[in-house]
């Protein structure tokens, strides 16, 4: 996945931030909004535009755009800066595929070891035992 060809497809928009910073933040639009619509995007192939869809469903909206906004700094380009890292890095996590689990049985040495001291700890608790009387 290229960065270069999905900053042609993201719209950024800045609006004022909220919170502390007095007049400064009256005045200046230093959030950074982004939007990506993974629908229409051409960098992706449809499996990986519906592995995207799943594993981003609760972040995208009815119309399939993913929204990231970032208010952290004073300055607007880097808020800019930041959303657009932020949007690359959750499109690099959700691309990624999980590796299928393989199952895995012990070994015959561990299996051995294990027998020996289940029979060790069962002689134990027997010879606690008081004798029985015939």
């Amino acid at each position: 996945m290229n960065s270069a060809t999905i900053l042609k497809e993201i719209s950024f928009k800045a609006v004022r931030s909220s919170g502390p910073g007095g007049q400064h933040v009256n005045k200046t639009a230093s959030k950074a909004v982004i939007s990506f619509t993974i629908t229409d995007s051409q960098i992706f192939t449809p499996t990986e535009k519906q592995r995207l869809l799943e594993k981003l469903k609760h972040r995208i909206s009815q119309d399939g755009t993913l929204t990231i906004t970032c208010s952290e700094s004073r300055s607007q380009h880097r808020n800019k800066a930041l959303a657009i890292s932020r949007l690359i890095s959750l499109l690099e996590k959700s691309l990624r595929v999980a590796k299928s689990r393989k199952k895995s049985r012990p070994s015959k040495n561990a299996i051995e070891k294990r027998i020996v001291s289940e029979k060790k700890h069962a002689l134990k608790k027997a010879n606690r035992k008081p004798p029985t009387l015939q």
